[in-house]
Order: C-alpha cells, then structure tokens, then sequence
C-alpha cells in the first residue's frame, strides 16, 4: 500500500486566504474555525495505505480548549504555553480519523 497527499497549490492558497479573512474579521475570535477549516483541508487530502482520513474537530470544541489552556497559561504565569503546542497536535491527532470502507 502506499500513502499520499493530493490537494493541491491553489486548494492551499485558497484555504490559507479563506483562514486569514476568517481570523481577521472576527478579530481573531473565529481562529478555531480557521484552524478546524484547515486541518479538515489536509486530512481530506490525506491517504495512507489506501485509507482516506476524516476530521471530525469542530471551531466550538477547540475554542472551548482554547478557553481551557487560556486559563491554565495565566494560573501558571505562562509556564503551561510550553505545552500548548502538544496540546494542540494531540487534540488534532484525537480527532482525526481512518475512513472505514465497507468491503
């Protein structure tokens, strides 16, 4: 079996352009939609041993996270933004999925 990507330059640019008007018009509140939008993009775009991947994150569980991991940061005088960078590639990695395919 092999894996691949296949989106391509213009689906990257599209959604990269797509994010930033999302964060900036909503004054960067709409961030978590941008990012699920993103990693939605990828993973749909994403075979591995012949099995299509799925992201089933959603803007409103991450923005809930990001509440979360706010507060953390400020109790712990910025010590736990170390970790928000795990936290975020774990919280992707959770959502994402192998397509089943009936046989």
């Amino acid at each position: 079996m092999e894996s691949k990507f296949t989106g391509g330059l213009l689906g990257m640019i599209g959604i990269g352009i797509l994010q930033g008007l999302i964060i900036v018009f909503t004054f960067g509140l709409g961030a978590p939609w941008a990012i699920c939008l993103k990693e939605r993009w990828y993973v749909k775009h994403t075979i591995i041993d012949g099995h299509r991947l799925t992201f089933d994150g959603t803007g409103a569980q991450l923005f809930g996270n990001y509440i979360k991991w706010f507060l953390l940061t400020l109790i712990t005088l910025g010590i736990y933004s170390f970790w928000l960078t795990i936290k975020m590639q774990q919280w992707i990695t959770k959502h994402t999925h192998m397509e089943v395919v009936p046989q």
